[in-house]
């Protein structure tokens, strides 16, 4: 189930959009497991090229509970992005609870070696179980 609600953020010169899917076959909603993919589409729509070198995500459950995610690059990459180049990749996160959010940094280096924190916009994490309550 994808919520059709795309993200979006740019910072120097990147925009970073993602798309959340709840994955209803992969989550087992009565074990309180619920699981999501994220789809990640990165375009560099500055001037200088830039290489993304780490990831740094926090994942938070509707409870409050957190925890963050940092590694090298994305998907096993450190995608090198030339103005206009375009970088997209799939992946996901399980939840306790049916609902949630993200947010992230993507670091990078530019041309000429300055470094870059790309922010990633953070985004909801809802499945078809979240209660909404109407005031």
């Amino acid at each position: 189930m994808s919520n059709n609600h795309v993200y979006e953020k740019t910072t120097h010169g990147v925009s970073v959009s993602v798309n959340p899917e709840y994955l209803e076959d992969q989550s087992a909603p009565d074990d309180g497991q619920f699981t999501w993919a994220y789809h990640v589409h990165i375009k560099n729509v500055g001037e200088r090229t830039v290489q993304i070198l780490t990831r740094h995500w926090k994942i938070t459950n509707i409870k409050g509970e957190s925890h963050e995610v940092i590694g090298d690059g994305l998907v096993g990459k450190q995608p090198v992005l030339e103005p206009g180049d375009v970088f997209e990749y799939t992946s996901g996160t399980p939840l306790t609870t049916p609902s949630g959010f993200m947010s992230g940094t993507f670091h990078a280096v530019a041309e000429g070696g300055e470094i870059l924190d790309l922010k990633v916009p953070d985004f909801s994490l809802d499945s078809p179980y979240t209660r909404t309550a109407v005031h």
